[in-house]
């Protein structure tokens, strides 16, 4: 991967880099450091190797657990970059039930910028909560600071709380969860909302750690070109066949 940054990405040419790393909780070979000391070393080499990459005017998004992402916000603002948004991925499908603390059930994505990019509030807007208010003010308004507000008839601004329920539950056969070809894909559909909002048809989007290819595929599908590497052969090999499918 680190070979993949210095040899096959040109310096200053990525618009969006959205980056899905290990987070080193032992789900896999590919995601088991020998400490958290290993992990962190890991983490901030391919940061390092990422950022030269990216253009003037350009964002990053990663994720990670909250814990692993205090330290990464902090080395991202050493080294530069302008902190946007600590998003909470709110996933709807908590399976632990721990008694010495809260049920886990989101994970952090961090949302950083260089210069002053692009970003499509408009195409990321979420459908209002309260139905019945809304459809009240949409025909006569409501007053907000001494002026009357209607409703954006293409919805609220999208918030830093995000609601996605994750492929695992979204893939249920006769309500059972299924094994998933990889073991965290991220959902498309949230994937897209990072895509439409930090970036424009034609830009370049890089993802480092490509898994079965999410990135990849909503890239291609909303226009963007993309860039990327995987180094397990088996998702690697899925990626390519769910390109192949979108191109036929």
């Amino acid at each position: 991967m680190l070979d993949f940054l210095h040899t096959k990405v040109a310096n200053n040419s990525v618009d969006l880099a959205v980056i899905d790393p290990p987070y080193n909780m032992k789900k896999a070979d590919w995601d088991t450091f020998a400490s958290q000391d290993a992990f962190l070393n890991f983490t901030f080499s391919w940061i390092e190797a990422l950022l030269p990459k990216l253009k003037q005017n350009s964002s990053v998004y990663i994720f990670n657990t909250a814990f692993n992402c205090a330290y990464i916000l902090q080395f991202l603002v050493e080294k530069g970059l302008d902190f946007k948004n600590w998003i909470v991925w709110n996933k709807q499908d908590g399976i632990s039930a721990p008694k010495n603390k809260f049920v886990t059930g989101s994970e952090t994505i961090l949302f950083f910028t260089k210069g002053k990019p692009v970003f499509n509030f408009d195409a990321v807007r979420e459908a209002y909560k309260s139905t019945d208010r809304i459809k009240y003010a949409t025909k006569k308004g409501i007053i907000k600071n001494g002026k009357r507000w209607f409703p954006n008839p293409n919805g609220r601004l999208c918030s830093e709380v995000w609601d996605f329920s994750s492929e695992r539950h979204k893939n249920k056969v006769n309500g059972k969860v299924q094994k998933m070809q990889h073991l965290t894909p991220k959902p498309k559909d949230m994937i897209a909302r990072i895509i439409k909002a930090s970036s424009n048809e034609g830009d370049l989007v890089l993802d480092c750690f490509m898994g079965s290819g999410t990135t990849a595929i909503v890239s291609q599908k909303l226009g963007r070109h993309f860039i990327g590497t995987e180094s397990n052969k088996i998702y690697y090999k899925i990626c390519i066949e769910q390109l192949d499918k979108i191109n036929r």
